[in-house]
């Protein structure tokens, strides 16, 4: 690879960590206007995308995804729970087993404030041609990959 491509690649890979950073701030500003840690909303993102992925909501489930031994696991929905945000429900497949639900008003809450950021996102991707987000998305994926923990580490 040239310099100026390898340039042109660092160039994106910092504009990349110039949107996470942003997306973190953004992230805090919701914790902090609603009274909760920024873990607490690392911890409702999680159990929304397991959620939508279809993955039981489990307190050992948010606790791999979040980094979290037990202890902490607990405090983060402790909190949450207290607040109104996330509710222990018996699954009703396994009575023994004890799944996280991500209330309403939670979700409420995040829509009035994220709604708006993702609108803006949708509107710009709306501007690209389906081989164009086709690019993005293996990017993201990708660079996810990268990130992400190895499930067999």
């Amino acid at each position: 690879m040239s310099d100026n491509g390898e340039a042109e690649n660092l160039r994106l890979v910092h504009l990349l960590r110039a949107v996470t950073v942003e997306f973190g701030l953004r992230q805090a500003e919701f914790a902090a206007r609603n009274g909760m840690h920024p873990t607490d909303v690392r911890a409702l993102i999680c159990l929304l995308d397991a959620d939508r992925a279809g993955e039981a909501a489990t307190a050992g489930l948010l606790g791999t995804r979040l980094g979290l031994n037990s202890a902490g696991t607990t405090a983060v929905i402790d909190r949450l729970e207290r607040l109104g945000h996330v509710a222990r429900v018996r699954d009703d497949r396994d009575r023994r087993r004890i799944l996280l639900r991500v209330e309403p008003e939670a979700m409420r809450l995040g829509r009035e404030f994220f709604g708006p950021l993702i609108d803006g996102v949708l509107r710009v991707l709306d501007s690209f041609d389906p081989a164009e987000r086709d690019t993005v998305r293996r990017f993201l994926t990708a660079a996810h990959t990268v990130f992400a923990p190895q499930a067999d580490a």
